[in-house]
């Protein structure tokens, strides 16, 4: 499952407030990809823009990789920025669907406070 959210601001925009309102909330913002850059520079460009946001919260990680590794696989939390149709779109895939891949439930309030705060840091950043 998707979590998807548009705005009128431009790419940069959103980029730069989700920083710092992932900052805010006690995440790091692990690396930034500039999708579109990158695949323009390799001769195979996209149409619009797209910047990729990973970012982290170490106490959720440290507590999550201390009881599975394999999580770690679907780490750092990753927010897409994009056009379509004329709107910024700001995507990311929910932590608890991805939990569900790791049968690990006694981590369900975990990702559950995961995905809330992702969402904020999203919302605030529209």
């Amino acid at each position: 499952m998707l979590i998807n959210f548009e705005t009128g601001k431009s790419v940069q925009e959103v980029r730069q407030a989700l920083e710092e309102k992932a900052k805010a909330k006690g995440f790091g913002v692990m690396s930034v990809h500039e999708v579109s850059n990158i695949l323009k520079n390799k001769g195979v460009p996209i149409d619009y823009e797209c910047v990729i946001v990973e970012v982290c919260s170490p106490k959720h990680a440290s507590q999550v990789l201390s009881k599975n590794a394999f999580i770690s696989t679907a780490m750092p939390c990753r927010i897409a920025i994009f056009q379509k149709e004329g709107k910024t779109v700001v995507s990311t895939m929910a932590p608890t669907q991805m939990l569900e891949m790791f049968q690990e439930p006694d981590l369900k309030p975990m990702a559950e406070e995961v995905e809330r705060l992702m969402k904020e840091i999203m919302e605030e950043s529209l």
